[in-house]
């Protein structure tokens, strides 16, 4: 093959599978390697190769490791059994076996090369030859794709490792016993039964967004576990639709979420001129809707932060007004008060608000009518509540989001 024309096609392996010139001229020379040792070398020896892209020419060297007396281990006499290392000693202080093949004594490497020290590698040049049989080249041939293979799977797994956390885009290419595979591009994601949102039913050439869960190296290859049930998809979803969020602006400080039903976020500014939660919702709710469209429909509750205690839990339980909040800061207790026409808004479906409310907090939260004992729900356990079936409207109430938002609950963009 002439130069050009091989250049040309490392060039296209280094793009087809992203990975570097300098991992397949690594990964050429160990076939190299490889092949001579298979027809000229001997069992044991540490055999490396040396290619030149401008003359096409492989330098062939054996490589020996330095050693003396102290390093070694003695002589085994005939019929003793070696005694095994424990695992407590460390590495530098093992002892090894002599192997003439992979050792060669100080005094012996003093010899060849006089400045040679203990520990060091002392490379002796070989006689190169260019014609291999055909059972050197075969195993040439499974060195460079066995090692390409690995070369690739390195390269994917360092791309996908510094994406995990982020919201990317794919394709479903199955789905398979449950779990939905997604294609990424150049590797393809598993999302688990416990990721996807119930109710959600992914097809086949589906597009959709995913969030990045974890990436696990894997013999097989990099293992990208995907999800759209992660609470921090959301918060995700929110960078990219507002420019607030990405720059610092607003930040969200919390996620509560019941993936396909219902999400709480928690969010505030460092800019006083503006609303944190009007920037969330966008102009006319396009920005808060576009995140409700991506996630099926899910009702998004956007609170206002703040750093009193009393205050974030009366915005926490939202849509619902407040009457009173009475906190207990050892025990992270707290007992709220709402009107009794504002108690079954307060606890939500099946204590929904509320349990999402006690979660984003991270308070216990009672709810209790002001008119007496009627009902009490911890933030804990509310899904045991005896609250009504369904809420009020969103739009009856201060809330400023819901999964529609009405004109008076609407706020405009800051820009």
């Amino acid at each position: 093959m002439e130069k050009q024309h091989f250049l040309s096609a490392i060039d296209q392996i280094c793009e087809e599978k992203g990975i570097s010139r300098e991992k397949v001229m690594e990964t050429i020379e160990m076939a190299i390697a490889a092949a001579y040792k298979k027809d000229y070398g001997k069992k044991g020896q540490n055999i490396r190769a040396k290619f030149d892209l401008t003359s096409g020419e492989s330098e062939i060297f054996l490589v020996k490791l330095v050693v003396d007396e102290s390093m070694l281990k003695p002589e085994l006499a005939e019929g003793e059994v070696e005694e095994v290392e424990e695992d407590t000693v460390p590495e530098e202080e093992k002892k090894i076996r002599f192997n003439e093949e992979r050792h060669i004594m100080l005094a012996d490497a003093k010899k060849i090369k006089e400045s040679i020290k203990v520990g060091e590698e002392l490379i002796m040049p070989l006689e190169a030859h260019k014609d291999f049989g055909r059972i050197a080249a075969q195993t040439a041939k499974q060195v460079i794709i066995q090692r390409l293979r690995e070369a690739e799977r390195d390269a994917v797994y360092e791309e996908y490792q510094s994406k995990e956390g982020d919201v990317l885009s794919g394709t479903v290419q199955r789905v398979e016993r449950g779990n939905s595979y997604v294609d990424l591009g150049r590797t393809i994601g598993v999302m688990y039964p416990e990721e996807q949102v119930r109710g959600e039913f992914y097809r086949i050439g589906q597009r959709l967004r995913v969030y990045v869960l974890a990436v696990q190296k894997d013999v097989r290859g990099p293992a990208i576990i995907l999800s759209r049930a992660y609470p921090k998809m959301v918060s995700k979803l929110f960078e990219l639709e507002v420019p607030e969020i990405a720059s610092g602006i607003v930040t969200i400080h919390g996620i509560a979420r019941e993936a396909g039903n219902r999400t709480k976020i928690a969010v505030s500014t460092i800019d006083e001129k503006i609303d944190p939660i009007g920037a969330c919702v966008g102009q006319k709710g396009s920005r808060v809707l576009a995140v409700i469209n991506e996630l099926g429909g899910e009702k998004i509750d956007i609170i206002l932060y703040d750093e009193n205690p009393i205050k974030f839990i009366g915005n926490s339980l939202s849509p619902a007004k407040i009457q009173d909040v009475e906190v207990n800061q050892d025990t992270k207790n707290a007992r709220v008060t709402v009107a009794e026409d504002q108690l079954s808004l307060a606890i939500g479906k099946e204590g929904q608000n509320v349990r999402l409310a006690a979660k984003l907090t991270g308070w216990r939260i009672d709810v209790i009518s002001g008119e007496g004992v009627e009902t009490s729900v911890d933030g804990q356990e509310a899904e045991d509540s005896d609250a009504e079936e369904n809420e009020e409207p969103a739009e009856e109430t201060n809330e400023k989001t819901a999964e529609e938002p009405n004109e008076e609950t609407k706020q405009e963009d800051n820009k």
